[in-house]
């Protein structure tokens, strides 16, 4: 027998989409207090929201008529026109209050800007309490007391109190990035945890000093500029120079409109970008917000809003991988201050004399020895490839004007000149105001590896033909997938077509592939593509293989350098974007300052 669900129910079982946890409360009020134009939002917490959470603005307020509309379901003031695909607020959908209330202890107190009345009103498991008069200033406080306390089964899939203040803290961080023109407090009984004031000038500079306090200094420091159009898209933010990087994603920011977002197409856009300097388990920091036009993204994907849907994905995608890799082109031969912080450290005299070498406080992450996707033995001939592009980057000094002193020398480059090779392996440069240690393996590897791209990568003449073809059966969406992106595996030596019903005919493979799984790769790109957007796979292995020729083809830790080769290779470091990481975003070089090297001392 069917039957229409009690409203309270319906309530209950629309808050099981939208209030997830205490997190999901406080985004939803605080996008509220957003959308009613507050320039301070004030956030108290306890029992990390089990028992308070407390959100006050200083909005635009709501009326007695307001009051009772706001805790109907469907009700919201953020759709004026009717039109699902115009959405220029951050909530939208009018179930989060009665939701909230249907869960909880619900309390609203409101204030409209020339009114000399205020007024508060209760929902208590759904039902409504009021509205009354109420003590309260030109703005809304709402307090949400017992979450969950109607529906005690969801209590029992709350995580503990430290875990649920951490994820409070990291949506009231989001949040606050986008809106640096607004003032945030997050505080519980014993601390506060944030405590954001308003910031001035362009945006950008706005959004460059909120984003110093939530990220930290190192990452201002460390970040490249990023302001990019293409039509009607704009993306403007900062992400880090691959030298300062970690072990998970967790610090990618990622902003559609100034909604905070988690989308698979702008992370594997990031991950793109990234793949030619830094390992696989290694993630960039970044801070991306992207401007488009309403009628050209879908925000009504998900309960929660987290997720959008792009009507141009191939455009988004394209805008962010042009912008952060001409970013870090731009950045030169930049390696991350951190590596200078970490040296000046290390080189910290202890209180005690110790006669054993300690461990060093930190250490660059290491590429983790791996086993390659595909077995695939060196071909000689890419060695000898790699051998014969090491041999074209002379280490020869460059012709310069004896009349250039010394002094001009060092100002004219930034990565000074070569003094002395410490243990065969450590080029030492003096600068204008420092000077520079240079490992050189790593430094020669980069640059070997950029040439080696410029011939290889880039070419289409490096592919064979399979003497008899080789036959993949595929889903027909994988298959359709793949062959959509036939053009782009073309480049990299790899000639697919379809072949009767859900098939796929791979007539050609990239020449540095042997003896090879075709019937895995394949597999495996039409998953990416399918996933992702992007077939990663064939190129993050066929660079993983010119990385390998790199290394073999560079000169080695060990080897003796004249000043003339040194310089040369300083020099040659100056001119090749990307030299100041490895490839696999390892620095090539740490700079000191001598200001640094003076307070070492006691100096300063």
């Amino acid at each position: 027998m069917i039957r229409l669900l009690p409203p309270n129910l319906i309530n209950q079982i629309a808050a099981g989409e939208v209030v997830e946890r205490p997190a999901s409360v406080v985004k939803e009020l605080i996008e509220n207090a957003i959308d009613a134009k507050a320039t301070a939002i004030d956030i108290i917490i306890r029992e990390g929201g089990k028992n308070l959470i407390l959100v006050e603005d200083n909005g635009q307020g709501m009326t007695q008529e307001d009051l009772l509309l706001a805790v109907e379901r469907h009700a919201t003031s953020k759709i004026p026109d009717e039109n699902l695909f115009n959405i220029q607020t951050l909530g939208f959908r009018g179930e989060a209050l009665p939701s909230i209330g249907s869960v909880s202890r619900l309390e609203i107190s409101s204030r409209v800007q020339g009114s000399d009345t205020s007024w508060s009103l209760k929902v208590e498991g759904g039902q409504k309490l009021g509205p009354i008069p109420a003590a309260q200033n030109v703005g809304t406080r709402i307090e949400v007391r017992d979450l969950f306390y109607a529906t005690p089964a969801r209590l029992k899939f709350m995580k503990s109190a430290t875990s649920e203040m951490t994820a409070i803290v990291d949506t009231v961080s989001r949040l606050a990035m986008a809106y640096p023109e607004i003032c945030f407090t997050l505080k519980d009984d014993k601390k506060t945890y944030l405590d954001l004031p308003v910031t001035l000038g362009e945006i950008n500079e706005r959004r460059l000093y909120r984003l110093s306090m939530l990220m930290g200094k190192e990452f201002i420091d460390n970040a490249c500029s990023i302001n990019a159009e293409r039509g009607n898209y704009k993306i403007l933010g900062f992400a880090s120079l691959p030298t300062m990087n970690r072990s998970n994603a967790s610090l990618q920011y990622l902003y559609v409109n100034g909604r905070a977002v988690k989308d698979k197409l702008l992370n594997t856009a990031v991950r793109v970008s990234y793949q030619d300097f830094l390992a696989r388990d290694r993630h960039p920091l970044v801070a991306l917000f992207l401007e488009v036009p309403p009628a050209e993204v879908d925000i009504n994907v998900h309960p929660a809003k987290t997720e959008v849907r792009f009507r141009e994905n191939e455009i988004i995608r394209s805008l962010i991988i042009g912008a952060l890799k001409q970013a870090l082109t731009e950045a030169g031969h930049r390696a991350a201050t951190t590596t200078s912080s970490f040296a000046l450290k290390a080189m910290q005299p202890s209180a005690r004399p110790q006669f054993k070498p300690s461990q060093p406080s930190f250490v660059m992450p290491s590429r983790p020895p791996s086993k390659p996707l595909y077995s695939t033995p060196l071909p000689h001939s890419f060695t000898s490839l790699a051998q014969t592009t090491a041999h074209a980057i002379q280490l020869e000094e460059p012709t310069i004007s004896e009349a250039i002193s010394a002094h001009e020398l060092k100002e004219h480059y930034p990565l000074g000149e070569a003094r002395a090779q410490l243990h065969e392996t450590y080029i030492v440069a003096e600068t204008e105001d420092g000077f520079i240690l240079v490992d050189q393996h790593a430094a020669h590897e980069r640059l070997v590896y950029e040439s080696l791209k410029i011939q290889f990568l880039k070419s289409q003449a490096q592919s064979q033909y399979l003497l008899i073809p080789e036959v993949v059966s595929l889903q027909e969406s994988s298959q359709a997938a793949l062959l959509a992106h036939s053009e782009e595996l073309k480049q990299f030596g790899l000639g697919i077509e379809a072949f009767g019903g859900e098939a796929i005919l791979v007539r050609e493979t990239p020449a540095a592939l042997e003896n090879f799984n075709i019937t895995r790769l394949i597999q495996d790109l039409a998953d990416e593509i399918v996933e992702l957007g992007q077939p990663l796979s064939l190129k993050e292995h066929l660079e993983e293989i010119l990385s390998t020729m790199a290394c073999h083809g560079s000169i080695r830790a060990g080897r003796s350098l004249t000043l003339a080769e040194m310089n040369a290779l300083l020099r040659k470091m100056e001119e090749t974007p990307h030299s100041g990481q490895c490839n696999h975003g390892r620095p090539t070089y740490v700079e000191l300052k001598k200001y640094d090297i003076e307070k070492l001392f006691g100096r300063k």
